[in-house]
């Protein structure tokens, strides 16, 4: 306990020069949360506050809960695009009953463990997530640049220059936090034509405040929020494992998935008891912090609580804010973002591997579904990954004395059954079949079934058959499920 308690502080304080550094990058973070929470809550029919006030609660909230230091939450588009219906259809407060909804599946997936199956996600799927993840912010800027002065461009390319260049002189001061600091005063100074936050949608000012949802507590309504929680909760946690994994590369550190995968659901919890939307971890905010030099809990605290001061106290100022400072960040997020070396590899990499990423990439731009892309990405993994472990099997054949020997080796379960049954096809002369699976492994039912088919088309055929050399798990296997042990074949002994 003590030595937990003891991480936990220095997750939050390893020492004065990384709280520095945690600090500025949190206000960094929470001046670029600004536009992209009042877009989602455009994109989900609410009111510029439902997402704001989210971004406050879920970033204060998951600092102190969750299980992956440096990467932040808040109100995203993955969520967004899923509640508009349910909005429109029936109101904000429905909203945030089915957020509170979607945390408590969160947290239940937590205790579940439900963040394992991101075992099975590959490299391959999670570049494949990266590389489509900044095409889609990319992609997010180009209203922005779209039917605009020159002045804009000028300013975006002044911020691009001051991000990559300001940090030769002093990486003191992150430079995203000085390019917004430059082309602010510059703007204000000149009076330049440029579009600024508050055109975004009307700031709130105050602070938000707790209420439940006025929402009958019937099972009718569960019957309506129910299966958008479900949806919710299942996105949210994808990208946030998603998104802690690519931190945890990023950092060359670790993180506990299960504490972020209830964290997350906590946060949404607090997020909907103050007004706000549901959200997950920001992949394109993560990487700001992280290359700003927040790496602690504290960086995530303070995006959430200088974005609470802007809303309360600065909301006038920071609606002056230029949009192409934001631009320019994000668009340094993009290229960070994109795996550039991936592209490199299509030709190293084995062919499978690369379409497997290229799919999960062109389903995500396609669809602007995250979990689509990643669900396509894992599923062509599987099959090709049965299609490599089926080619790895063997059945050959000899004889001797009358007696014919059958050696296989390999992996036989769903995939490689064909194969199997293939092998045993040909009429058999000798009156005596030994088939020997001691370089075999019986993975399912479907491999016991083949077998079963082979022994009694032999037998029928009146040939005598002897099954040797089962390994201790296949025998496990065939004594539970197998017919043709029971009529007479012999169980070979486990190899020592």
């Amino acid at each position: 306990m003590t030595d937990l308690l003891t991480r936990y502080r220095r997750q939050w304080f390893a020492d004065a020069a990384s709280a520095r550094r945690d600090i500025l990058a949190g206000i960094v973070v929470a001046l670029a949360l600004i536009p992209e929470a009042i877009g989602f809550s455009i994109i989900a029919g609410v009111d510029p506050r439902v997402g704001l006030y989210a971004s406050v609660a879920i970033a204060i909230t998951i600092s102190l809960i969750g299980g992956r230091p440096g990467m932040i939450s808040a109100a995203t588009a993955a969520v967004a695009v899923l509640v508009g219906p349910l909005v429109k259809q029936h109101g904000v407060d429905y909203l945030f009953a089915a957020t509170i909804l979607m945390g408590l599946v969160q947290i239940l997936a937590g205790l579940l463990r439900l963040d394992l199956l991101m075992q099975f996600v590959s490299r391959s799927v999670i570049t494949g997530f990266v590389n489509a993840l900044a095409i889609l912010i990319f992609m997010a800027q180009l209203p922005q640049l779209t039917h605009v002065g020159w002045q804009t461009y000028a300013m975006v390319a002044a911020g691009l220059a001051i991000i990559y260049i300001f940090p030769r002189l002093t990486k003191a001061v992150p430079s995203p936090l000085v390019a917004i600091l430059v082309l602010t005063v510059v703007s204000l100074t000149f009076g330049l034509p440029v579009h600024s936050v508050g055109d975004m949608g009307k700031l709130p000012q105050g602070l938000p405040s707790f209420a439940l949802p006025h929402v009958p507590l019937t099972l009718d309504t569960l019957r309506i929020i129910a299966p958008y929680s479900v949806t919710m909760a299942a996105v949210g946690l994808l990208e946030s494992m998603l998104t802690a994994q690519i931190v945890d590369d990023m950092t060359d550190t670790d993180s506990d998935k299960q504490r972020e995968a209830m964290g997350q659901g906590g946060a949404n919890i607090v997020a909907a008891l103050f007004g706000g939307m549901g959200g997950c971890a920001m992949i394109g905010q993560s990487v700001i912090n992280v290359t700003s030099g927040g790496r602690g809990r504290l960086s995530t605290f303070i995006a959430g609580a200088f974005l609470l001061f802007l809303l309360a106290v600065l909301g006038p100022w920071v609606g002056r804010v230029p949009m192409p400072a934001l631009v320019a960040i994000m668009i340094m997020v993009s290229i960070g973002t994109f795996s550039w070396n991936s592209i490199l590899n299509l030709r190293r990499h084995p062919p499978t591997s690369s379409v497997v990423m290229l799919v999960t990439v062109v389903v995500v731009v396609a669809t602007h579904d995250l979990s689509l892309g990643v669900l396509s990405g894992v599923l062509l993994s599987g099959i090709f990954f049965a299609g490599k472990v089926q080619r790895m099997f063997a059945v050959e054949r000899g004889e001797a004395g009358g007696v014919a020997t059958y050696r296989v080796t390999g992996q036989i379960f769903f995939a490689s059954v064909d194969r199997f049954t293939r092998a045993f096809q040909q009429p058999e002369s000798a009156s005596h079949v030994v088939i020997d699976v001691s370089g075999a492994h019986f993975w399912d039912i479907s491999g016991v079934g083949a077998l079963d088919k082979i022994v009694a088309r032999l037998r029928r055929d009146g040939r005598q058959v002897e099954v040797a050399g089962y390994n201790r798990a296949s025998a496990d296997l065939i004594d539970r499920f197998a017919l043709h042990d029971k009529t007479g074949v012999e169980l070979g002994a486990a190899p020592h």
